[in-house]
């Protein structure tokens, strides 16, 4: 059980007439009872953009996603999910309200470990901070869509339709031995007093289970260098780009917790009652077709899927925006809901 109990502050882009964007970020203050944690007070961190009165849709990407889903009027600065916002998009915030929000632990001031189901609750205690009734979707991608399975089976009234994008029931043991390294590269480098090493090391072994082989040949089919004595293959600049950028923006103990809270996910598809979109990218390395197949097969009448092919794999729904607009514009096209 969750509630909010306070907001403790609030930035406004005021809106000039009913039809402008308005864009606010705030933060609530919430008692959460954690699975593995215990009580825990808890400050969570929101945005919402749009027209005051339209539908709203929560927007939830994976662990290193945030509450700025797009650039705004509000602000300015370039978000995760940039290219599925917009104009004439599905997600159009002069169509619909989009709410996004910090998972539980994304400051690093949380050292303990963190299941789907406590970023479900506190995703109910936001939407009653908002005197949000119902969302009229739940737009979730790869660890998003774990928190809205979660959402859809403890507080299923909230929410009136699931788009769960490469996010299954339960995470393929693979993928987990996969996070398990990433997480032992970490914890090496603590040992040698140069944690961020080892955190730049962890997302370069991502960024080979984000994409596909495919992808790399066409990018990095070129011969190897010699530097200084020491071979350099091609794709050595991309991993190295790829590891900075994530430390300049990510702290190491909201990494280990939010990565970890994907091995701790499991949830029985019969208990989802929320009519359920499952998308599905063909070479998917971390979560495969085969268990979102599972995932729909669980579902039964209120489940349906969509499978796409990319050579993107895992990273698809941030490269192929056009196809997942398309795909979100059909399913929320007759979803209504109440704010």
């Amino acid at each position: 059980m969750s509630f909010a109990t306070a907001i403790a502050a609030q930035d406004f882009l005021p809106a000039c007439n009913d039809s402008a964007i308005t864009a606010v970020r705030g933060e609530v203050e919430v008692r959460l009872a954690m699975r593995h944690a215990g009580q825990r007070a808890l400050r969570l961190r929101y945005e919402l953009v749009g027209v005051a009165g339209a539908p709203v849709v929560l927007v939830a990407g994976g662990i290193s996603a945030h509450r700025h889903i797009a650039a705004n009027a509000g602000f300015g600065e370039k978000g995760w999910a940039e290219g599925l916002v917009g104009a004439g998009r599905a997600l159009d915030p002069q169509q619909r309200r989009l709410l996004g929000f910090d998972f539980i632990g994304a400051d690093g001031e949380l050292d303990a470990p963190i299941d789907t189901a406590d970023q479900a609750d506190a995703i109910a205690a936001l939407l009653d901070a908002l005197k949000i009734e119902q969302l009229q979707g739940f737009v979730g991608y790869s660890y998003g869509a774990l928190v809205g399975l979660q959402l859809a089976i403890r507080h299923p009234r909230r929410l009136a339709k699931l788009i769960a994008v490469s996010g299954a029931h339960r995470p393929h043991p693979y993928a987990s031995a996969w996070r398990a390294l990433q997480r032992r590269a970490v914890a090496l480098g603590q040992l040698q007093c140069a944690e961020t090493h080892g955190l730049a090391l962890a997302r370069q072994f991502a960024m080979l289970s984000y994409r596909t082989p495919e992808e790399f040949g066409e990018r990095f089919d070129a011969a190897p260098e010699v530097v200084n004595g020491r071979v350099r293959v091609a794709a050595e600049d991309y991993l190295d780009a790829a590891g900075a950028q994530y430390v300049a923006r990510t702290r190491v103990n909201a990494y280990l917790r939010l990565s970890e809270s994907i091995d701790l996910h499991r949830v029985e598809p019969a208990a989802v009652n929320v009519p359920t979109l499952v998308v599905a990218v063909e070479g998917d390395r971390l979560v495969p077709l085969s268990d979102l197949v599972s995932l729909v097969e669980g579902l039964g009448p209120r489940g349906s899927l969509r499978v796409l092919r990319s050579p993107y794999g895992h990273d698809a729904f941030l490269k192929e925006t056009d196809r997942i607009d398309a795909i979100l514009a059909n399913a929320l096209r007759l979803t209504g809901a109440t704010a």
